[in-house]
């Protein structure tokens, strides 16, 4: 396979097929915003909005603005979920809800701070795209909001009782990796300093178990491992998307060991949880190998294997590892051949263990307009920045073999 090809098979994914199945079926021109839910061909088959797809969309339409061309009909589609959001999707206060009526009428609470974190990323590249102070402000104060529930993101809509077994878990510091540098240009540069200090703690100190190589997505306040269906859960996706948020920061910072560091991460976890019977990912694990309580935890989801798709490349990128580049592979044969659906366009989501198609859905509470075109644009361009395109070439020809 020639880099050309790979590089034109991921452009043509993301600006041939993708993008135009979301600017075709997801503007609700009635009421604004976006619908989600969305069937094969798709058709809307429920009108609720969920906040962080909402502000995921306008992420996606602002970037590929901001970072591949300037066509008007993009920050359009951008501008149209923004207004949007900007009307509904908050108490009035920053607090994002969870999920609105399609003519934007509160549903769930703001108690997932993910919607906070997604309207972040979406009003700071908007501002970018526009200089219009007022997204610059909403981004702003938003992600203050975010810093300052971190210690207890959920708040007053926690379910667990205090003092009991009082965990902390991976999913906050792993996206503040990728929002602090998302909304840099904000920001203060003490407080991006600090935030990115303190999700490299986090994340590459607490989370990251050296012993086995592998990250834990639940640990206890001092960092030390719980023994218990929480603490014992792996979820291979999460760990190897963070890895390309920490070489991101590698670059950032301008210090390679990290960058080396991540691959190392990576590499390792992709191995603990590729299943050698039926190829893919698993979505959920056990640490210590016992049963996981998550019923999909032997389920193939598109999220995984798009962001092992991005880390792997990227690691070859800054490394030159040709383990990265041989798991590219790998994982590219595997994520062609399963998720691209190639009648009505879009990508599944859903697979059960033996990578069949178990919700042909491309659309819906979880599955949005994010994690494919960013997957798509993400490996193109890395791909492009390649210096020695002959030794990928010769790599990537190769790798059936080596694995």
């Amino acid at each position: 396979m020639d880099i050309k090809d790979l590089i034109a098979q991921y452009k043509s994914g993301l600006f041939d097929n993708v993008i135009p199945f979301w600017e075709k079926h997801s503007k609700d021109e009635e009421c604004g915003g976006y619908f989600t839910c969305l069937d094969r061909k798709g058709q809307v088959y429920d009108t609720d909005k969920f906040i962080w797809l909402q502000g995921r969309q306008v992420w996606m339409f602002s970037s590929l603005y901001n970072r591949v061309e300037k066509k008007q009909e993009w920050l359009e589609m951008a501008f149209h979920g923004a207004k949007f959001l900007e009307k509904y999707g908050h108490d009035g206060n920053f607090n994002w809800y969870f999920s609105l009526t399609r003519e934007g009428k509160p549903l769930i609470e703001p108690y997932n701070i993910f919607s906070d974190c997604f309207a972040t990323m979406a009003f700071g590249q908007l501002f970018r795209a526009t200089g219009e102070e007022k997204y610059g402000e909403i981004a702003r104060k938003t992600f203050e909001h975010i810093l300052a529930r971190s210690g207890n993101p959920k708040g007053r809509f926690s379910k667990a009782v205090p003092g009991t077994r009082p965990l902390k878990g991976f999913s906050l510091p792993m996206i503040l990796c990728n929002l602090s540098l998302e909304i840099e240009h904000l920001l203060p540069a003490e407080l991006v300093e600090q935030t990115i200090r303190d999700v490299l703690h986090e994340v590459m100190e607490v989370f990251y178990q050296p012993e086995s190589g592998l990250i834990l997505e639940n640990v206890n306040p001092d960092g030390s491992f719980n023994d218990s269906f929480e603490g014992r859960l792996l979820n291979p996706g999460h760990a190897i998307e963070a890895m390309w948020f920490i070489m991101d920061l590698s670059v950032r910072l301008n210090r390679p060991e990290l960058a080396e560091q991540a691959v190392n991460i990576a590499l390792r976890t992709l191995k603990h949880g590729w299943d050698e019977k039926y190829g893919g990912i698993y979505y959920f694990m056990d640490f210590k190998g016992q049963p996981v309580q998550q019923l999909e935890w032997d389920q193939k989801l598109w999220w995984v294997h798009v962001e092992t798709l991005i880390t792997l490349i990227k690691g070859y990128q800054l490394t030159g590892s040709h383990e990265c580049m041989q798991w590219f592979e790998k994982v590219h044969h595997y994520t062609w051949s399963h998720f691209p659906d190639p009648e009505y366009g879009e990508w599944y989501g859903y697979l059960n263990r033996q990578g069949e198609v178990l919700l042909p859905l491309k659309g819906g509470k979880w599955k949005g307009c994010f994690h494919v075109p960013r997957g798509l644009y993400q490996v193109y361009t890395t791909l492009e920045r390649c210096k020695d395109a002959l030794q990928c070439v010769s790599t990537i020809r190769c790798s059936k073999d080596a694995l």
